[in-house]
């Protein structure tokens, strides 16, 4: 089966076939840069991260592109309120795109402690004002713009399809603008293409209008477009942009006489309290706080645990479930590399159907729209039919393709084994030598026949994370 995409364009799933054969262009909506990010902000960039590596996988050229928004975004993500830049701006007393490197750093950081690739491009809106302004002035030449007072708007009734996406009527759409914005409009809908700068905003940007800053909407039609051309093949988002901004893009591109994206995905919601992850509202949980309790491949992993076009609700429950199945992984990788090296010629009958069926129940799960969590069900079936094999002593032909899948489908696609985690989890050369001096020790009380002495090193090295097992080859460790 070829790779299925619950477009919601259409609201199916259809095949993915690329726009030019062998090449793919994606495009994400990335963060408004005025706060540390949270766990809400990940899901997204991890999901669309496996979206571009299995791509990838299946020998695709993948141009990745994820916007960074620092100017135009307001606070009631509408054409009201202040700029959630400048707002922090003045309450941290910094200049506003001291405000977005701060921030936009902050969570280049967090994606990284998450193993997400970063973009092949991350442009800002601020360092794309003249293709704003292009695509702006294409609108007014067209008939469905006009200026008012100084700022721009769109002319929704200009255009009919105006709702498609979100399967919205467009005559049923409720106004939800204040008195003194509709005044300025022709129609309570429209939505601003540039804004007119009051004399105390400091984000301002000289225009054929005058001085001013772009709407919200605007700067992701403008980009995707630069970066990626007419009819590109993916753009995606959380769920809560499908309307007004999504909805807002398309109506752009394509009244300016543009072919715009022709899949659309969707991640749904991370629930803290039975209520959406939000900045605005103060209901979230920072990913730094994630980090400071949490190795963050549980995160990544606890978040592919669940279909990204489910609402998942955040509990610490959850995640501590998640590191016992991660650890329980990872430690089947690490058996496999530690026995390797010495393992001798030959292949194992029993693993290597294993090997067959997980290559193709991972392949048959993230080909059905991306379906994560069936594709780790895969490797959790796998692993259960590695540890019997790995019993006896599995020959080295099979144990190099058993690692080759761990390495390929479980990092390279995945992304849950990056080489941090496992030097991290291996223990590097210091903890591997502490280790094994006490494991020493432990023996020699053996042998000695003080078991009360053994059992207290065991169950001390337990209560910090390393659990032996007593073999017929000697004691082995492993952290947990």
């Amino acid at each position: 089966m070829p790779l299925q995409i619950y477009n919601t364009l259409t609201r199916s799933k259809q095949a993915f076939v690329p726009t030019t054969p062998g090449y793919v262009g994606i495009y994400v909506c990335g963060p408004t840069v005025y706060a540390e990010p949270h766990l809400g902000h990940a899901r997204g960039p991890i999901v669309y991260d496996v979206l571009r590596r299995w791509l990838r996988h299946q020998g695709y050229r993948v141009r990745f592109v994820s916007n960074i928004t620092d100017v135009g975004h307001l606070t009631d993500d509408a054409d009201a309120g202040e700029d959630k830049i400048q707002r922090r701006a003045r309450v941290e007393r910094l200049e506003p795109m001291e405000v977005a490197e701060k921030y936009m750093w902050s969570y280049f950081d967090e994606m990284q402690a998450l193993n997400v690739l970063r973009p092949d491009i991350a442009p800002r809106a601020a360092g794309h004002i003249p293709e704003q302004i292009e695509l702006i002035q294409a609108l007014l030449e067209r008939g469905h713009a006009y200026v008012s007072n100084g700022s721009v708007y769109f002319r929704v009734k200009s255009w009919p399809s105006f709702g498609k996406l979100s399967n919205r009527d467009i005559e049923e759409q409720e106004a939800g603008a204040r008195v003194e914005v509709r005044e300025e409009k022709e129609d309570p809908r429209d939505f601003a293409l540039w804004k007119r700068a009051e004399p105390g905003h400091i984000m301002r940007w000289n225009s054929p209008w005058g001085v001013g800053f772009p709407g919200w909407h605007i700067e992701c039609s403008a980009m995707s477009l630069k970066y990626l051309g007419d009819g590109f093949d993916i753009h995606a988002g959380g769920v809560d942009l499908q309307f007004p901004h999504h909805e807002a893009e398309i109506a752009q591109a394509e009244a300016a006489g543009r072919t715009f994206a022709r899949y659309w995905m969707h991640h749904y919601h991370v629930l803290l309290n039975g209520q959406k992850m939000a900045k605005s509202t103060g209901n979230f949980v920072t990913l730094a706080e994630l980090r400071a309790r949490y190795e963050p491949m549980y995160v990544r992993f606890y978040l592919l645990n669940s279909h990204y076009r489910s609402v998942l609700d955040f509990t610490d429950e959850g995640l501590e479930a998640a590191k016992n199945g991660y650890l329980r992984l990872l430690n089947a990788y690490r058996e496999v590399r530690r026995l390797l090296p010495a393992a001798p010629p030959g292949v194992h009958l029993g693993l290597e159907s294993a090997l067959d069926r997980l290559e193709a129940e991972f392949t048959e799960a993230l080909n059905d729209d991306l379906n994560t969590p069936q594709a780790i069900a895969a490797f959790f079936g796998f692993v259960t039919e590695l540890n019997k094999a790995l019993l006896e002593r599995p020959g080295r032909d099979s144990l190099a393709r058993a690692e080759q899948a761990f390495a390929v489908l479980g990092e390279g696609v995945l992304g849950l084994f990056p080489p941090r985690v496992l030097e991290q989890q291996v223990g590097g050369a210091l903890l591997q030598g502490l280790v094994q001096l006490l494991l020493e020790v432990r023996e020699e009380a053996r042998r000695s026949r003080n078991f009360a002495q053994a059992d207290h090193i065991r169950a001390r090295l337990a209560e910090l994370g390393v659990v032996v097992e007593d073999t017929r080859e000697g004691p082995k460790w492993k952290v947990v």
